[in-house]
């Protein structure tokens, strides 16, 4: 798969399954809320738009004012193509990710591992989380990792695999340890041994330059998502490596277990 928009065109072609013309959203939400780890000094503000599509749901991140929460009682009923065709960005990729996981839910793929994060507290939660990612490198002693989408505890856990944390984000200016964090996602992708990218780059435009550049340098790419699950699965082997994968709800939500689903390209 070249690109998002290559995908989203095999979407509404009817590629990959029922037209989307004859499937109806039966439901839009709009997300807020921030949160404080233990030990932190970082509010994470967090916004999604979801969209249900029978038993599944599509998720995207979203930029805080990027959307406005009318959108839930305009496209709540829209038949699902209309919602492809959109140019708000985050909207079209809650809807292509929920039609990827009506088509193949995760807990349905055979290459799908699932791993259960412990009952807890939002660290201990957290931390489960982001060593199930870094477990998904294959590092050398002092590999540079890049990280575009920085949340600290994802930090910590490349460090115990012995990577050379970059991190990159557009929001936060420095890690919980006082690193500098850098805007510029050219700077990272140019020098990085491999690189972990959040989900979230599928909302705001940057994917398939990182995919690009990783296939470029032949450089491994793991995707952390919560934003676009399933559309990230559709480039395992062709530019991503490896993929956790989070269907909503997301661990955040509950103190529970809850499952997520690791994926690794064959070899």
């Amino acid at each position: 798969m070249s690109t998002v928009g290559a995908l989203t065109a095999e979407v509404l072609a009817g590629k990959h399954g029922p037209d989307p013309a004859e499937l109806t959203v039966t439901s839009v939400f709009w997300l807020h809320h921030g949160t404080r780890l233990a030990g932190g000094d970082v509010t994470y503000r967090n916004s999604y738009v979801l969209v249900r599509l029978g038993a599944a749901f599509g998720a995207c991140a979203f930029e805080t004012g990027e959307l406005a929460p009318e959108i839930c009682a305009e496209f709540s009923g829209a038949p699902l193509d209309e919602l492809l065709r959109q140019e708000l960005r985050p909207l079209r990729i809650a809807a292509l990710d929920a039609y990827l996981s009506a088509a193949a839910p995760h807990e349905q793929q055979p290459a799908a591992e699932p791993v259960i994060l412990p009952a807890g507290t939002p660290e201990v939660r957290a931390r489960a989380r982001d060593a199930a990612i870094a477990g998904l490198l294959d590092l050398g002693p002092g590999a540079r990792v890049g990280l575009i989408g920085v949340v600290n505890p994802l930090v910590a856990a490349i460090r115990e695999r012995g990577g050379t944390c970059l991190p990159c984000d557009l929001n936060l200016r420095r890690t919980q340890w006082g690193d500098p964090v850098t805007p510029e996602m050219g700077k990272v992708l140019d020098v990085a041994d491999a690189v972990v990218a959040t989900g979230m780059t599928l909302g705001n435009g940057t994917f398939d330059e990182i995919v690009r550049r990783c296939r470029e340098r032949a450089v491994p790419l793991v995707v952390y998502a919560q934003t676009g699950s399933a559309v990230a699965r559709a480039f395992l082997g062709d530019g991503v490596s490896a993929l956790s994968a989070e269907p909503f709800p997301f661990s955040q939500f509950s103190a529970a277990p809850t499952v997520l689903y690791r994926y690794r390209a064959a070899a």
